[in-house]
């Protein structure tokens, strides 16, 4: 039986260059030059912190943020924007979680798509990823092409195809 992982990543050295070429970035521009605060990356977490005076600056640093990372190859809709911003002290403070994995929301709607496209696929969740199986490999590729097609919320990526 033919098969493949839908797995959604983000590669961690690309993102911590995204995120250093934006800081450096942070220190060249003249509007933003004097900002106290910043952005941090945390590895282990799996986020990255943004820090300024006032909201609009915060808006600023992720518009520059947006834009690295997108420029390093990396999906925007990897990054989940949602968290609210807090007043801490002087700074007002945003917290950016970098989505890894599939969750359980993307995957209803991934097998949702699929089903609707009426292929002849299985899919079953697997902790973080899924596993797409059929008897032909042309039902598999049919899957991705739908799921190419269709607005998930976050970055997927198609590994370990076997038949």
């Amino acid at each position: 039986m033919a098969s493949f992982d839908i797995v959604s990543k983000v590669d961690p050295q690309t993102l911590e260059n995204a995120v250093n070429t934006a800081q450096k970035e942070l220190q060249t521009r003249y509007d933003l030059r004097d900002t106290k605060g910043g952005m941090e990356l945390n590895k282990k977490d799996n986020t990255i912190l943004l820090s300024s005076e006032n909201s609009m600056r915060v808006k600023a640093l992720e518009d520059i943020l947006l834009g690295r990372i997108v420029k390093q190859g990396i999906d925007g809709t990897a990054l989940d924007f949602s968290a609210e911003e807090q007043a801490s002290g002087a700074l007002v403070k945003k917290l950016i979680k970098v989505r890894a994995g599939v969750d359980k929301e993307a995957g209803r709607k991934i097998t949702k798509a699929i089903k609707d496209a009426k292929v002849k696929v299985e899919v079953q969740m697997q902790d973080d990823q899924m596993r797409v199986s059929a008897k032909k490999i042309d039902d598999l590729q049919a899957a991705i092409a739908v799921l190419r097609r269709t607005d998930i919320g976050q970055p997927l990526q198609f590994v370990n195809m076997k038949s």
